[in-house]
């Protein structure tokens, strides 16, 4: 009974920092308090790359040179539409960058909020990315996963190199699988970090476990290109076991002993590699992972 309540407890504290994670006030409150952001970033640079683009590309030359590919990420979330257009312009300046580079396995990551579920933007920054490169697309509350579908759908049909983020605590995730599947679209399999209503998704634990397990196999066996983006050890490794050749995903700062042995053990590894100033609430939502439930 005792590892239950404490189970229980951690969810709680989990569901709780999501909800922080998500707010704008806190993070007001936190740069309005003398050397409170400073002592955040102390503890949130391991997550990070930095401010700026030049930080995340040395992160990903760092990353390339132990074997490791990496997606860079420009923090940001529920952006308007005049700051989306900036947006854009920022991740087309990343592709550049990229282009000439030779760091081929960097790729870019973005969440279509921020890019204020603009398709026209999306398709700009989607026909930018550098050949051999993908755009891998964040998926976001459930209230928005068929707008998100059909961002991703509509730029795989336009012959844009896109990947879709699929979360497996949805209930929906099972159906949204299948479309993308019969769209050709790769698909990053996350547990999911929001949180949501109990007619939307599963509990976090052994619910959400299951149906991670059952995801994997289904877009397996109905030959996806899959990326196994998790920090369960067990979990990844009985479904490693299955699927040899499945690409895994990884967060930077997480377990990076655990990231460099499965490079070392032959697995195609991806380290998702965020920079930009608005890192805080990232941050809590690590906070939040780490509590498990």
């Amino acid at each position: 009974m005792k590892w239950r309540a404490e189970r229980f407890a951690a969810g709680l504290r989990r569901r709780a920092l999501v909800r922080l994670a998500t707010s704008e006030a806190l993070e007001r409150t936190v740069d309005r308090v003398p050397g409170a952001r400073e002592r955040a970033w102390r503890s949130a640079r391991r997550y990070v790359a930095g401010d700026g683009v030049a930080d995340a590309v040395a992160v990903a030359r760092r990353l390339d040179a132990a074997g490791l590919g990496a997606s860079i990420d420009l923090f940001g979330e529920r952006t308007g539409p005049a700051e989306a257009r900036d947006v854009a312009r920022c991740y087309e300046d990343v592709c550049a960058r990229l282009a000439a580079e030779t760091t081929v396995r960097t790729w870019l990551s973005v969440d279509p909020s921020h890019l204020a579920f603009d398709f026209g933007l999306l398709d700009a920054v989607a026909s930018a990315v550098p050949v051999g490169r993908r755009l891998q697309v964040g998926a976001e509350e459930a209230a928005v996963a068929d707008r998100v579908l059909g961002l991703v759908t509509g730029a795989a049909a336009r012959g844009r190199p896109v990947e879709a983020t699929l979360q497996a605590n949805l209930r929906r995730a099972p159906a949204d699988a299948d479309r993308l599947v019969a769209a050709g679209v790769p698909v990053r399999l996350v547990k999911g970090s929001y949180v949501e209503s109990a007619p939307d998704a599963l509990p976090w634990g052994a619910p959400t476990d299951r149906a991670y397990a059952a995801l994997a196999r289904r877009l397996r066996a109905a030959g996806a290109d899959v990326a196994l983006a998790t920090h369960d050890p067990a979990l990844r490794a009985e479904l490693l076991a299955e699927m040899p050749g499945v690409r895994c995903e990884t967060l930077l700062g997480i377990d990076p002993a655990g990231t460099t042995a499965l490079a070392t053990a032959g697995h195609d590894v991806r380290v998702y590699v965020p920079f930009g100033p608005e890192w805080f609430r990232y941050f809590m939502r690590r906070r939040a992972e780490s509590q498990g439930g």
